[in-house]
């Protein structure tokens, strides 16, 4: 299997189309377990746990080792029955036998997903994203370099992912430079919440990330687009579990 991220280009189909492949696997962990509950209240940690899978798969110490194996993740957690969900995405397989035994509350579950989407299709879909805009430096600043700042409210997160969108006959890029998901909505049926934010002690200080779970119902409207947003994710801090895709 390749070690790169499929893409709509690799993948060709029939009928004006485009293929998505990738494994997806579901880890449900005992949230009480030492290795569980590190992973839940560092994100450096949790981003061990998804990459741990992989081991062997490109070189030690690859700077994309993430990007290279087209790794995706997203996690809920269920206190009242102490379990830890998580989804990972890949292009290629994942070993768990490393797994403390006790930490699995359920066997790994593997699914390969191998789906053909064409422009018109409706999907259900559900993702949690990094919603963060840019800010200019001030004015004499040593830097040309802006801001990073979170939103903080749904509403901001609803015009966050309706920049994302793409309306039919549109380009998947948009005016401002913004990449598109092939995909549009109307953005008013959203289900918008706000996450509580992840974050990392030493020696990560600094490293606070925002997260908003978004849902509701897409139509696709540029299947090779949209196929490399599933493939690729959206936004940024995709290493900690954040733009992963997921549609039913």
């Amino acid at each position: 299997m390749n070690t790169t991220a499929p893409t709509s280009d690799a993948l060709p189909s029939q009928g004006g189309g485009a293929r998505f492949v990738a494994t997806q696997t579901l880890l449900t962990l005992d949230a009480r377990h030492p290795f569980a509950a590190k992973s839940l209240i560092d994100a450096q940690d949790m981003h061990r746990t998804v990459m741990s899978g992989f081991a062997g798969w490109v070189d030690n110490g690859s700077s994309d080792a993430r990007s290279q194996m087209g790794v995706l993740s997203t996690w809920t957690v269920d206190l009242r029955q102490a379990r830890l969900n998580l989804v990972i995405q890949s292009s290629v397989p994942a070993d768990w036998s490393h797994l403390p035994r006790r930490v699995l509350s359920e066997a790994p579950e593997p699914l390969t997903v191998d789906r053909t989407f064409r422009t018109g299709d409706r999907v259900d879909f559900r993702t949690v994203v990094n919603p963060v805009r840019s800010v200019p430096p001030p004015p004499g600043s040593p830097t040309t370099r802006g801001v990073r700042v979170a939103h903080t409210r749904p509403e901001h997160v609803r015009t966050w992912f309706s920049q994302r969108l793409q309306p039919a006959d549109e380009p998947a890029v948009a005016p401002n430079g913004v990449t598109r998901i092939g995909a549009d909505t109307d953005t008013e049926r959203l289900a918008l919440r706000m996450l509580p934010r992840v974050s990392s002690p030493a020696p990560h200080k600094g490293l606070r990330i925002a997260r908003a779970e978004i849902k509701g119902t897409l139509t696709v409207t540029d299947p090779k687009t949209f196929v490399a947003a599933l493939t690729c994710g959206i936004g940024h801090a995709r290493a900690y579990s954040c733009g992963l895709i997921l549609v039913r």
